[in-house]
């Protein structure tokens, strides 16, 4: 997909980014977060349930994805190259993302990337436990993501 430049207004393919970040919509990444501290709060009132486990997994795994594709569009509109996002690992675009201070934690995110991978593999026991250990760190950071993010679009 070519990206082109007209003075200041860039295009990739159907999408104006310019406009497209004047309306980055972070309602969906609200929600599924409300759904993950919801969760959270039942899981912590009946500690063996499994099923209230694997739900804030499950809801782990959709506000990771979410999380980190608004703090993508979010770089994208900040960098003077958004081509370059492109080009990027997650770790690079992570580390940019805590020097613009988006996110204040870089190895908090590693780690929370790491347990999101565990979660597409065979199911285990161990890994689940290990993933929702994390839980109620990464949603304090997700929240403090999108409190950022809303600042930066008043």
């Amino acid at each position: 997909m070519a990206i082109r430049t007209f003075g200041n207004l860039i295009t990739c393919g159907l999408y104006n980014l310019d406009s497209f970040m004047a309306t980055l919509n972070l309602a969906p990444l609200g929600k599924a977060l409300n759904s993950l501290d919801r969760a959270l709060a039942r899981a912590r009132a009946v500690t063996e349930d499994e099923e209230l486990r694997d739900a804030c997994i499950q809801r782990f795994e959709y506000s990771f994805e979410l999380s980190w594709k608004m703090l993508k569009r979010q770089l994208r509109a900040e960098l003077a190259n958004p081509a370059e996002l492109d080009l990027w690992s997650f770790r690079q675009m992570i580390r940019v993302a805590g020097e613009r201070r988006l996110i204040a934690d870089v190895e908090a995110w590693f780690d929370y990337r790491e347990k999101r991978s565990l979660t597409s593999h065979a199911y285990d026991e161990r890994k689940a436990g290990q993933v929702f250990a994390v839980l109620p760190r990464f949603a304090k950071d997700a929240a403090d993501l999108l409190s950022r993010l809303r600042a930066r679009h008043g």
